[in-house]
């Protein structure tokens, strides 16, 4: 998984034999940006989605689209927890990769 191969990076030393390479920091960077992606689009699908689930609780307030809308709010949550967990990840991973570069 991707959060897993970021923080093998973030925890191997910054420079040395057992150093990951710029270029091997920029292609998990390059991996970890379309899971961002992914991620956001993921929300963006379950916010439309709660949306109209709502909008048709004002004619139908049928309890299994209650339901559906406590399942949709709990997976955003997750999604929104992924998303900020992984920013950070990459956000730190950035930031060694400007440390590479610079020493390069």
């Amino acid at each position: 998984m991707i959060y897993d191969e970021i923080r093998s990076m973030l925890a191997a030393p910054p420079s040395g034999a057992d150093a990951p390479s710029l270029h091997e920091i920029e292609e998990t960077l390059t991996a970890g940006y379309a899971n961002a992606l992914a991620l956001e689009a993921e929300r963006l699908r379950l916010e439309r989605r709660i949306a109209a689930v709502a909008a048709g609780l004002n004619t139908e307030s049928e309890p299994p689209a209650t339901a559906e809308l406590a399942t949709l709010a709990q997976q955003l949550t997750v999604a929104d927890g992924d998303l900020a967990q992984l920013r950070g990840l990459l956000s730190s991973l950035r930031v060694r990769a400007n440390a590479v570069r610079a020493t390069a």
